[in-house]
């Protein structure tokens, strides 16, 4: 049994049943293709250097903290570099041409931007790139891939995400943005051509009912709790979303997951779980499904346990 199979510590054990909420408290999609395909050093004096030298840091810096990502796809958007933009008649209506799925069938973008404070220009210099729009304001540019469009403007272009793959982003070597996890990358190879392929990272927060002791002598039993909270958080959400698949998690991992689930149900006396994804203002990016679960902006559902096996009570559950 390895260590990741014990509970790390005595005192991490609950002494009394327990009950735990979970829910999501920030909530961040990351275009993972962008990322693996990474220039080796991406020019920052270039507007879209800066972007993916931004979005590199801001993933870099989740790989030291224990937060839930899911690898989940959606369909390919490009712009149409072979067609112009267009402004809209009255105020800061712009159309911009688009190409969906790998048959690139044709479509449009319409946004309304509002003018910058900082800027020096009522009307941005637009400057369209196969994924990447950049707006010159005279005093700055602001730059958008095109999935960041649908997340930021009503486009009215609603398509759901589908999750693949679940996992923790505590990887200090940085395996993940590297490439590295067989697991993402045969999940990435699944989606296909058709899709486009996201990080979707997500920060949990835990109610247990127990008192909080706020003493410095704590933090270790803090982190051990959160570790062992995490660790059963994910294996739930693998259960939820993934279904099972040789190819995607070996029988060796099944096992250490469920040995995993039971040793953190005995330790912490844990008689139910309750997970709630949903966000206060969701946007279309979190119609979350799986080849396990149906559409929805909220996944809610509660796990309790018959001797140790979790058992799901999932409203819309395939």
């Amino acid at each position: 049994m390895t260590s990741d199979e014990l509970i790390a510590d005595a005192a991490a054990r609950s002494h009394t049943p327990q009950s735990w909420d979970v829910t999501v408290s920030e909530s961040k999609f990351y275009w993972y293709d962008l990322l693996t395909d990474f220039p080796p050093i991406p020019d920052f004096r270039d507007p879209l250097g800066r972007y993916l030298r931004r979005m590199q840091f801001a993933v870099e810096a989740t790989m030291e903290k224990r937060l839930m990502y899911m690898l989940v796809s959606r369909p390919k958007l490009r712009f149409d570099t072979s067609r112009s933009t267009s402004w809209g008649f009255f105020g800061l209506k712009l159309s911009i041409p688009i190409l969906v799925g790998a048959d690139q069938k044709r479509d449009a973008l319409t946004i309304e931007l509002n003018t910058p404070e900082d800027a020096t220009l009522k009307k941005p210099t637009v400057q369209v790139f196969e994924r990447f729009i950049t707006l010159n304001w005279g005093s700055m540019i602001e730059t958008y891939s095109i999935h960041d469009l649908l997340q930021n403007f009503n486009t009215k272009h609603d398509y759901p995400t589908k999750v693949h793959y679940v996992g923790q982003t505590r990887d200090p070597a940085g395996r993940l943005i590297k490439g590295r996890i067989s697991g993402v990358n045969r999940a990435c190879d699944n989606s296909g051509p058709d899709n486009d392929n996201f990080l979707l990272i997500q920060r949990m927060d835990f109610s247990t009912g127990a008192p909080v002791v706020t003493d410095g002598a704590s933090d270790e039993l803090h982190d051990l709790m959160l570790k062992d909270q995490m660790d059963l958080l994910e294996c739930i959400l693998i259960k939820y979303f993934e279904k099972d698949d040789e190819k995607m998690r070996s029988p060796r991992e099944v096992q250490a997951r469920e040995a995993r689930v039971a040793a953190l149900y005995q330790a912490h006396m844990l008689q139910r779980l309750q997970v709630d994804l949903g966000l206060e203002a969701p946007d279309a990016f979190q119609n979350l499904f799986s080849d396990m679960v149906k559409v929805s902006d909220r996944h809610l559902f509660e796990v309790t346990f018959k001797g140790t096996e979790p058992v799901f009570r999932v409203p819309g559950k395939v």
